[in-house]
């Protein structure tokens, strides 16, 4: 049995971590390079950065921070955030990330995951995936990007098998209903994704505790889970996640290994 993975998420703001409901109301946090270590000693099995703020003004990544981060930690970490050319992604690798998200530049030219996975391998690409409920869509979500503020004409379901099918290595998939809101992950949509596709999906939005996380595990067959607000408000410790994912007969890697 694969090892489920606990990822924690950084969304980083004017260089702070930020956390919101909804992407909204955020509030700064704490420093993304200490709590990155942080995490990393704590037992996190990967770390997600996330420059929330890059693609809404126009700009590039802020490429300091992450190989600041980089040069703290000994777990893999994916950085997203405004990338939206092979060169762009090629700096993010060199700075020291294993994997680039990217979201809003793929649906606005989906191209460019075939690009990156041809240039750097279809495990450094991940699809960050924000959807709303929609009766309106066949699965019934919508995917939307810019932080949430973008409808577009992707139907959930129809978006994820054409992200796969144009090379990406894994899916973060984010339900804003339910982002920030620790009232437990959106098993519906997560469960329809993760079960047609053949690549991994990270269930991502509204952990509040471990019992949520088991959850999306073991109903929704996430392969990965994002926690943020669970762990950065001091609610839970990544020990005591991974412990109830243990009792729960849920594989994971042990704290220390």
């Amino acid at each position: 049995m694969l090892s489920k993975r606990l990822i924690v998420c950084l969304d980083v703001r004017d260089g702070k971590t930020t956390k919101g409901i909804r992407f909204a109301d955020n509030i700064d946090v704490g420093d993304p390079v200490a709590m990155a270590k942080q995490y990393s000693l704590l037992g996190a099995d990967e770390l997600v950065f996330y420059d929330i703020t890059a693609s809404a003004e126009g700009r590039s990544i802020m490429l300091e921070t992450v190989r600041k981060v980089a040069e703290q930690i000994f777990i893999p970490f994916s950085v997203g955030g405004g990338i939206a050319t092979i060169e762009e992604m090629r700096a993010v690798l060199l700075s020291g990330a294993e994997k680039i998200s990217i979201n809003s530049q793929a649906v606005a030219d989906p191209s460019l995951i075939r690009k990156g996975a041809q240039h750097f391998g279809s495990q450094c690409i991940v699809i960050g995936m924000d959807v709303l409920r929609a009766a309106a869509m066949p699965s019934g979500y919508q995917v939307v990007t810019h932080g949430g503020r973008t409808p577009t004409k992707w139907d959930a379901l129809q978006w994820a098998g054409q992200v796969e099918q144009l090379g990406a290595g894994e899916i973060v998939l984010n339900s804003i209903d339910a982002d920030g809101t620790q009232k437990g992950y959106e098993l519906t949509v997560t469960k329809m994704i993760s079960e047609a596709l053949s690549i991994p999906v990270v269930a991502s939005g509204g952990a509040g505790n471990p019992a949520h996380i088991v959850e999306v595990f073991s109903a929704a067959h996430a392969d990965a889970a994002l926690i943020a607000s669970i762990v950065h408000y001091g609610s839970y410790s990544i020990a005591e996640i991974k412990q109830a994912m243990l009792q729960a007969g849920i594989s994971t890697r042990p704290i220390g290994a």
